[in-house]
């Protein structure tokens, strides 16, 4: 059997309606980097990066998955475990169309974590009153998303998983971004096939075996739809 992983980034969700993150100016929805994804921010203004979560938060009510989010869903029910999905994004839709083999490497805003006991609540509401954790009762939560200068989630079990595959997919991502923006290179270094379906090409570190520009809600249904009607043959 194929063993696929797939990345997604940001250009999956747009089409959704959620926002990216930075823009051109390199702002994160009007404000610097440093003024709400930062520990130190964090540190200095909780109440404004509090409110800033807060809003992306309920901004998911809004939004839905679309036709890639639901094809990769339908993927994983086609081959199982053979099907890692890891994404950059810290938005629901994946969970929302279906996929369940599903890394978060940079957390999650449905969650919460907790300064005091480290706890990963599951969370829907505001934080900026500061809500007790229900697992230790102290009022230190923060947003399960990581920020700049902190350590992503499940590197090793990426990493292992990325190593391992067959094929090796980049779904919505610039390439900008470290460590994420190396894994196309570290699964054809290990012989993996490599597929970028983009908006538009990305920085990657070499070139993919095979590039497809164009809405990820087309790419990919067709993409799913290939692999699926080969039988899942091609490997390595």
């Amino acid at each position: 059997m194929t063993r696929i992983v797939v990345l997604t980034g940001a250009g999956i969700s747009a089409e959704s309606g959620v926002p990216t993150f930075r823009d051109a100016d390199g702002l994160w929805e009007g404000h610097d980097v440093e003024d709400v994804a930062t520990p130190e921010a964090f540190e200095r203004d909780p109440d404004t990066v509090l409110a800033f979560y807060d809003e992306r938060r309920r901004a998911l009510a809004s939004v839905v998955p679309h036709a890639a989010h639901r094809a990769l869903a339908r993927l994983e029910k086609a081959i199982g475990a053979d099907l890692l999905v890891v994404t950059q994004n810290v938005d629901d839709l994946h969970e929302r169309a279906g996929s369940r083999r599903l890394v978060h490497m940079h957390g999650e805003l449905r969650r919460a974590l907790c300064v005091a006991c480290g706890a990963r609540p599951a969370w829907k509401g505001d934080l900026i009153d500061r809500p007790a954790c229900p697992a230790c009762g102290e009022r230190m939560l923060r947003p399960d998303v990581v920020w700049f200068g902190e350590m992503p989630y499940e590197l090793d079990r990426i990493e292992q998983s990325v190593v391992a595959c067959d094929v090796f997919v980049s779904i919505g991502t610039s390439g900008a971004v470290y460590p994420a923006a190396g894994y196309a290179a570290l699964a054809s270094a290990f012989g993996a096939r490599t597929v970028e379906l983009n908006l538009e090409p990305s920085d990657a570190l070499i070139p993919f075996d095979d590039a497809r520009t164009g809405l990820a809600s087309e790419l990919v249904p067709q993409w799913v739809e290939e692999i699926i009607g080969a039988g899942l043959s091609a490997g390595r």
